[in-house]
């Protein structure tokens, strides 16, 4: 899809050296950087992405640590 977009001339000829820099048209260049900050901004995604994440954890404790720990703590005075 084609839109027209303002940019303050200072961004707009940065942009247009790094374009060239990486071997990209301006289009590719800004559908990139516009991706990059959605994703970025995207709450919900990134929230999404982590409980992926934590699903595929175990999270169980490892039973010696456990017992270690419950055998610190019922000698520690409180």
């Amino acid at each position: 899809m084609k839109t027209a977009v303002s940019l303050p001339d200072p961004l707009y000829e940065e942009a247009d050296r790094l374009a060239q820099r990486l071997g990209k048209s301006r289009s590719r260049l800004y559908a990139d950087a516009l991706t990059e900050y959605v994703a970025r901004h995207d709450t919900d995604a990134v929230t999404d992405a982590m409980n992926v994440v934590c699903d595929e954890l175990d999270s169980r404790l490892d039973p010696d640590l456990s017992a270690s720990t419950a055998r610190m703590l019922s000698q520690t005075e409180w």
